[in-house]
């Protein structure tokens, strides 16, 4: 017979053997999603770094817990639960820096000032995408036309009823009419709901952490009573 509960040792590898699955999801996801993480970056939001060693922490600590669960393993178990405490504390600060970059992203492409904009529209990489964006989504600059300036592309040209359109601002070179949307509405509502399902996934795997935490405490302490009064392990009623 095991030095630990038979039923508290599957739940814990059944858990551990989720969580690897999910891990090994989410680093399929973190190889789909790196190709927009680099035009998201460029309006501030946060990178897939943190998500990359997110989502191969995971797949290692629940590996890590496996193993020790079906080995009944002090040490590793001791480790495991050490990782429990980093990975609560890590996994709140990757929460805050979603939703801080979430409310930056907000307000870059939705309130922000002239001045704000100016300096976004002298990156290359933001220039380019909105470019190729305007005429698709049939909208002209990050928050409005006057974001290019003296010299508006041809991609802003508006001639449909469909949508709204307004003159060219004064003084500026390019189509007579434009779109009056920004483009910021459209970026944004592309990326709010993923950042909105990941700072939930987050905060869920901080919650988990606390569990595996207990669990894990629960069978260290089964196996020091079993190392130091050869006990067996508590059977688990149910009521």
């Amino acid at each position: 017979m095991g030095k630990i509960n038979g039923c508290l040792k599957c739940i814990f590898i059944f858990f551990n053997s989720l969580f690897a699955i999910i891990g090994s999801l989410l680093i399929f996801a973190a190889v789909k999603a790196t190709g927009m993480s680099l035009r998201v970056s460029s309006f501030g939001g946060p990178g897939l770094g943190w998500f990359w060693v997110f989502a191969i922490s995971i797949l290692s600590i629940s590996c890590l817990g496996i193993y020790a669960a079906s080995k009944e393993h002090m040490l590793i178990l001791k480790i495991f639960a050490g990782f429990m405490v980093a990975g609560f504390i890590i996994m709140m600060i990757f929460g805050i820096i979603l939703v801080v970059g979430k409310n930056k992203m907000r307000h870059i492409l939705l309130e922000a000032t002239p001045e704000e904009t100016e300096a976004y529209m002298k990156e290359e990489v933001v220039v380019t995408m909105l470019d190729s964006l305007q005429e698709t989504a049939h909208c002209c600059g990050l928050v409005s036309a006057r974001d290019w300036g003296s010299n508006i592309p041809s991609s802003c040209h508006c001639d449909s009823y469909s949508y709204s359109c307004t003159s060219k601002p004064q003084f500026s070179a390019g189509p007579k009419s434009v779109y009056e949307q920004g483009c910021g509405q459209t970026i944004y509502s592309f990326v709010e709901m993923p950042l909105k399902v990941m700072t939930g996934i987050v905060f869920g795997f901080a919650s988990t952490a606390l569990l595996g935490l207990l669990l894990s405490f629960l069978m260290i302490r089964q196996l020091k009573r079993h190392d130091a009064f050869g006990e067996t392990p508590m059977t688990m009623k149910g009521y």
